[in-house]
């Protein structure tokens, strides 16, 4: 009798055991349950916000994109209406008639980057204003000049690029029967001397008078204060990338083929081609707003 009462025993002991057991084992397991969903929706609300983070992110690298594109076409456009037949065109043109081609190229392309970077930079410096005031501002001035050039090139002689042509070449000219003239080294800057290293070949008296014919030529052109309104308003790198490759083409095309441009070119059509171009750029900010 004994040991059935003691087998009866055990086996109630281990019922009750394996009750307990399993009771703490199902509250372990809610409990790691509940952890479980509150992990996942922990991760899914962190997922939810990479998703926004990315998506406002790829809004913001569209918009940064579409701005800065626009500012570079905008920019690239403007400077070839406006340089293509101008006076610094010319400069380059005849001086690479007479001197070597890539001094005077990178002495006049030179003056240009500079003249840009500083227009831009003075555009930018008015991003102090509040943005409605230069946009509308710029507006009337893109306007004005549109105006003007339609005027100018309405009146314009046909023969207008090839009396500039002439009239820049009597003056590069008068400086250079000057400069050959002259006795003093320095203040000729004429270099002297079999031997001519590179230095000598890059600031040469070409390459300063290449730059400072064109620098003094576009201090206060169209382009000029064009490029500090387009910088005021859209993105200024946009807009000096716009300006260095416009000026490049221009100023390439003067050195390469300036002569047969000169003849060929209509300075009436360019005129009256920029002064549509600037009108345009006035119209669109207009009707777009300054958001």
């Amino acid at each position: 009798m004994n040991w059935r009462r003691n087998v009866v025993l055990t086996v109630c002991q281990l019922a009750v055991f394996l009750m307990f057991f399993g009771l703490a084992f199902a509250e372990d397991k809610k409990e790691h349950s509940e952890d479980s969903e509150k992990e996942a929706v922990r991760i899914h609300k962190h997922e939810e916000s990479s998703k926004e983070d990315t998506y406002i992110s790829y809004v913001k690298y569209k918009v940064a994109h579409s701005e800065f594109l626009h500012g570079f076409i905008a920019s690239l456009s403007m400077i070839i209406v406006s340089e293509l037949g101008d006076k610094t065109f010319f400069i380059a043109a005849i001086m690479a008639m007479r001197h070597s081609r890539a001094t005077v190229l990178a002495g006049a392309l030179g003056a240009l980057v500079v003249m840009t970077f500083l227009s831009a930079m003075l555009g930018f410096a008015t991003t102090i204003i509040p943005r409605k005031v230069t946009h509308y501002a710029s507006s009337i001035l893109f306007a004005v000049f549109g105006l003007k050039m339609l005027k100018d090139g309405w009146y314009m002689s046909p023969d207008e690029a090839q009396e500039e042509y002439k009239e820049v070449q009597e003056e590069l000219k008068k400086k250079e029967d000057e400069r050959l003239t002259g006795t003093q080294d320095i203040e000729t800057g004429i270099i002297r001397g079999p031997k001519r290293n590179i230095l000598n070949l890059i600031f040469s008296a070409i390459f300063i008078e290449a730059f400072v014919l064109t620098f003094l030529a576009e201090w206060g052109d169209r382009s000029q204060i064009a490029t500090i309104i387009l910088a005021a308003r859209e993105d200024v790198y946009g807009v000096m990338l716009g300006g260095f490759l416009g000026h490049a083409m221009c100023t390439g095309l003067a050195v390469l083929a300036g002569r047969i441009v000169a003849a060929k070119i209509s300075a009436r059509t360019v005129t009256l081609s920029g002064g549509v171009v600037f009108l345009l750029f006035a119209l669109t900010a207009v009707m777009l707003g300054p958001e």
